[in-house]
C-alpha cells in the first residue's frame, strides 16, 4: 500500500513539472488541461480515473481549495474527501486521480494535487464507495467541458457516478456543472456520485 502512495506522489510530481503548459488564455478562468499522448500514458501508469485542469487567475487570488463531495441518491453525505488548501499565483494545475488497491478491492485511493509556482502540494485519501465492493457496479465519470470556466465560489470540476442496479447511466450535462442545486435531480437515481470541487480564495 505505501508503495502505491509513494508511486502515485512520484508520477503526481513529474507530471506536475510539465503541466501548465496550456494554461486558459483568459484571467480568472480554469479550463480542462489538453493533455499530450505522453501525459496520458503517464497518468494511466498509476491510475484508473484521472482529471487535469490549468488555472490562471490574477494576483489579488492567494489560495485555492481543492475537495471531493460525496452522494447518495442526490443527498450529501460525510465530510469533504480529500480536502487540500494550497497558495497559488498566477497560474497552475490541478490534479485528480483515483486508482484501486491491491490488498483491499473495496476500496480505492484518491489523489489530489495542486500545483503553482514551481511547488506541489498533494493529499491522498482511501475511500470505499461501497462496504461490499464494486464488482457488478456500473460507473460513468465526465468533466466540466467549458473553455475558460470563469471562476467561482465551488466550482464543480469533475464528476463519478456509481449505480448497482440497471446499466443505462447517461453524462451529467454542462447544466449541471453550472449549477448542481438546480439539477440535482441528474443523480438522484444514482447510488453514489463524487464532485470533485475547487475555489479560489483572495
Amino acid at each position: 500500500m505505501k508503495k502505491i502512495i509513494s508511486t502515485t506522489i512520484l508520477i503526481l510530481l513529474v507530471f506536475s513539472m510539465s503541466a501548465c503548459t496550456n494554461n486558459p488564455k483568459s484571467n480568472n478562468a480554469i479550463s480542462e488541461a489538453k493533455l499530450t499522448k505522453r501525459e496520458k500514458a503517464i497518468l494511466s501508469t498509476t491510475s484508473d480515473k484521472s482529471f487535469v485542469y490549468d488555472f490562471n487567475v490574477k494576483s489579488n487570488y492567494k489560495e485555492l481549495s481543492v475537495w471531493i463531495e460525496k452522494y447518495e441518491f442526490g443527498k450529501l453525505v460525510g465530510d469533504k474527501i480529500d480536502h487540500i488548501t494550497s497558495g497559488i499565483k498566477e497560474d497552475g494545475s490541478i490534479i485528480f486521480t483515483t486508482s484501486k488497491t491491491p490488498n483491499n478491492q473495496n476500496q480505492s485511493l484518491f489523489n489530489i494535487s495542486i500545483n503553482s509556482d514551481g511547488s506541489t502540494d498533494i493529499v491522498n485519501q482511501l475511500e470505499t464507495t461501497f462496504k461490499d465492493g464494486l464488482e457488478g457496479v456500473t460507473s460513468i465519470s465526465g468533466s466540466n467541458q467549458t473553455e475558460n470556466n470563469p471562476i467561482k465560489n465551488n466550482i464543480v470540476l469533475a464528476s463519478i457516478c456509481y449505480k448497482k442496479e440497471g446499466n443505462r447511466m447517461d453524462s451529467l450535462t454542462d447544466d449541471f456543472y453550472r449549477d448542481v442545486n438546480k439539477h440535482i435531480d441528474e443523480i438522484r437515481d444514482y447510488d453514489v456520485v463524487y464532485l470533485l470541487r475547487a475555489e479560489f480564495i483572495k
